[in-house]
C-alpha cells in the first residue's frame, strides 16, 4: 500500500506538540489506545527525534509515526534517521521537498493559495497540507478542488470533531488534528481519540 492509500485509510493525522520525550510518549500511547494510528511528532517538541525513535521502536507497525514542523534539510535527515515514515512542514520550500524525495520519505508541505498548492504538488508533494485551515474553511477546499481535482489536500488547523465531516465532504484526503485532541490527561486524550475515530467511522459509513 503506497503512502496516499495509507493516509486515506488512516484518515486523521494527530499533531503532537509535547513538552518533551516522556510527555510525547504518553500522548502517543493514549492516541493509539483511542484508535488513532497516524502520529505526527512536531519539531516544537524538545528532542523530537528521540521521541520518534522511541515510539517507532515501541509501537512498530501498529502506528505510523511521522515528523512535523520540519523547516530544514538537517531536521528532515535527522527525523528520517530516527524512523519517521512521513514528514510535514508548515510551508513549501523547494530544497526541503527535494531532499525528502531523495530520502524517499513522503512529504506534505504547507500551502494555502492555489499557486502555493500547485507549486508544491508539481514539485512532488505526496499531499499538500492546507494550513491554516481555520483561515479558509471547508468551502475553500471544495472550490480549489474543482479545477485541481487530482491534488491530494490535508487541512490542518481548524479541524474539529464538529466539522470533520465537512472537510471530508469538501474533498480532503485526510485531516490533521492537534489542539484538544492531543492535550489534557492521558485519559482525556484517549477519550478524544475514541470520539474522533468513531466520528471518522460514521463519516465513512455515510
Amino acid at each position: 500500500m503506497d503512502f496516499i492509500e495509507t493516509l486515506k485509510d488512516l484518515g486523521v493525522v494527530a499533531v503532537i506538540r509535547a513538552k518533551g520525550v516522556d510527555h510525547a510518549a504518553e500522548i502517543c500511547r493514549a492516541l493509539l489506545a483511542g484508535g488513532l494510528r497516524a502520529l505526527e511528532l512536531t519539531y516544537t517538541t524538545p528532542d523530537c527525534c528521540e521521541a520518534i525513535a522511541r515510539m517507532v521502536d515501541e509501537m512498530g507497525d501498529t502506528a505510523v509515526i511521522g515528523v512535523g514542523t520540519v523547516r530544514s534539510v538537517a531536521q528532515l535527515e535527522q527525523a528520517h534517521a530516527a524512523g519517521a515514515r512521513f514528514a510535514v512542514s508548515p510551508h513549501y520550500e523547494p530544497d526541503l521537498l527535494a531532499a525528502a524525495l531523495d530520502l524517499g520519505i513522503p512529504m506534505m508541505p504547507g500551502g494555502l493559495t492555489p499557486t502555493e498548492i500547485v507549486q508544491a504538488w508539481t514539485a512532488g508533494a505526496a499531499a499538500v497540507k492546507i494550513f491554516p485551515g481555520s483561515a479558509v474553511g471547508p468551502d475553500y477546499i471544495k472550490a480549489v478542488k474543482a479545477p485541481l481535482p487530482d491534488i491530494h489536500m490535508m487541512p490542518t488547523g481548524g479541524v474539529s470533531l464538529g466539522n470533520m465531516k465537512d472537510w471530508f465532504a469538501a474533498g480532503a484526503v485526510a485531516v490533521g488534528m492537534g489542539g484538544n485532541l492531543a492535550s489534557g490527561s492521558p485519559e482525556q486524550i484517549e477519550q478524544a481519540a475514541r470520539e474522533t475515530a468513531a466520528e471518522l467511522a460514521r463519516i465513512r459509513a455515510g
